[in-house]
């Protein structure tokens, strides 16, 4: 799985995320100077091993430029962020599918319709809920698909390659 982001300056935002996930994952940074207007559709979970751990990430994230963010998640045993060009990302309380996916534990994506859209990949879908389904195939990161009642993003800033 690669995923890409568009980025004002490629190499800064690569340096962010390589400090903060390490080589665990494919991300990819390509030069795009245009301003980011709304939430991406498309944003990363990262795992945590214990509450320490989660504090000691966000702790990290932030001391590299990340700032945490409301998008009306409300209160969640998540904290919710954004990398310094505004991606949107999360730093997951512990849990115990991910506590083998290495540093991302999930690349999400907002959809209408969670398990049409992991169905359509063509890999079996592992898990269902209420609005979300997941899918994840071979060592890394689960691809979850989460119900949103959004409309469509007017820019793709970030893109998720399927191998």
């Amino acid at each position: 799985m690669e995923i890409t982001f568009d980025a004002a300056n490629p190499q800064a935002l690569a340096g962010f995320w390589s400090e903060l996930v390490g080589d665990g994952v494919e991300l990819t940074f390509v030069l795009n100077d245009a301003p980011k207007i709304e939430k991406n559709p498309i944003h990363l979970d990262l795992a945590s091993t214990s509450a320490q751990d989660q504090v000691a990430i966000v702790e990290l994230a932030e001391k590299l430029g990340a700032q945490r963010i409301d998008i009306g998640q409300g209160d969640v045993p998540w904290v919710v962020l954004c990398d310094p060009e505004g991606n949107e990302f999360c730093v997951l309380e512990p849990r115990p599918e991910y506590m083998d996916t290495g540093s991302v534990a999930a690349v999400v994506i907002d959809v209408p319709d969670p398990v049409a859209a992991a169905r359509a990949t063509g890999h079996p879908v592992a898990r269902t809920g209420d609005g979300f389904a997941s899918l994840r195939v071979g060592p890394g990161p689960w691809l979850e698909f989460l119900h949103t009642d959004d409309p469509p993003p007017l820019t793709e800033r970030v893109r998720v390659t399927w191998a």
